[in-house]
């Protein structure tokens, strides 16, 4: 049994009365874990409020009352790969992070993720991602040490202040006419819930894309991400007729099967640049993973 050491949280969205029970709204939250379980975990007192008081099957439900609890798996995969700290100081921690790695409990895993190895080897419980970057990626991912100081960092990301590339590699048969493109367009949930599609709308999604090599069929991509939507870099390589190599999602996705961890897919968050609130210096910090097909 593999339980998570930190809690997840989630908040009672507003409902029409009379309200459902708590209960009821987790099953539907939750669809993958059933009741009898959900009810087993409140009966083990495994469901706290804010207050970290265990809730019972009584307690009423109360629009956006936050519950916590600790996500739990029966067997959680093993990865047998590293991360990597580049930077750490009482503020900040960046570090590389492998693939496969996700950066919170997710899914099947719970203690096999970034956050969780992050926060053994600091110690520091108040450490927190700034921003997530897909399982299936690699690369570089920020930490706030500091709950004091996170919402200097978190607004960076919230107006844009930090400047991001990522590299790609593709297999293309011939090399493109253009060497650069620009991507806007609308992005939202697709039918299978862990994907995301283009649709009719406001654009919501803007990526600036760069071939930089082109030899035996392969490619070389930089990638330039000026909104944060989910799966986006993915989608807008695919959407271009670059899929990324060994990428299982897009443009089609593959029968679900274990990791090959022979096979990653070949997208690392390569570099960011952001002037430091704090401190008021440039930070520049660059991955040092080869992406080799």
């Amino acid at each position: 049994m593999g339980i998570a050491r930190r809690p997840s949280c989630v908040s009672l969205p507003d409902a029409s009365k009379p309200y459902p029970t708590i209960l009821s709204f987790l099953v539907q939250r939750f669809p993958k874990v059933s009741q009898a379980v959900w009810a087993q975990r409140i009966a083990d007192h495994k469901v706290v409020d804010d207050a970290g008081t265990p809730i019972t099957i009584a307690t009423p439900y109360l629009p956006q009352k936050q519950i916590h609890y600790f996500r739990e798996v029966t067997a959680e995969p093993s990865i047998p790969l590293q991360e990597k700290i580049l930077f750490q100081n009482d503020e900040l921690l960046v570090a590389c992070k492998p693939p496969f790695l996700p950066v919170t409990p997710s899914g099947p895993y719970v203690n096999e993720c970034l956050l969780n190895r992050l926060l053994l080897k600091t110690g520091n419980n108040n450490i927190v991602p700034l921003h997530r970057i897909d399982r299936e990626t690699s690369g570089l991912v920020l930490f706030s040490m500091n709950k004091a100081t996170r919402g200097r960092y978190a607004e960076l990301f919230a107006k844009g202040h930090i400047e991001k590339s990522y590299e790609a590699l593709t297999e293309l048969t011939q090399c493109p006419e253009s060497r650069e493109w620009t991507v806007e367009n609308r992005l939202c949930r697709a039918d299978v819930w862990f994907r995301n599609k283009v649709t009719a709308g406001p654009v919501n999604a803007r990526s600036k894309i760069r071939l930089v090599e082109f030899e035996k069929n392969r490619a070389r991509f930089l990638l330039y991400p000026l909104t944060g939507k989910k799966h986006q870099l993915r989608v807008h390589m695919s959407g271009l007729g670059f899929p990324i190599m060994h990428d299982r999602y897009y443009p089609v996705l593959l029968d679900k099967q274990e990791d090959d961890l022979s096979r990653p897919l070949q997208l690392t968050a390569r570099r960011v640049k952001f002037t430091d609130p704090i401190s008021g210096q440039v930070m520049e910090f660059v991955s040092e993973r080869q992406l080799a097909g």
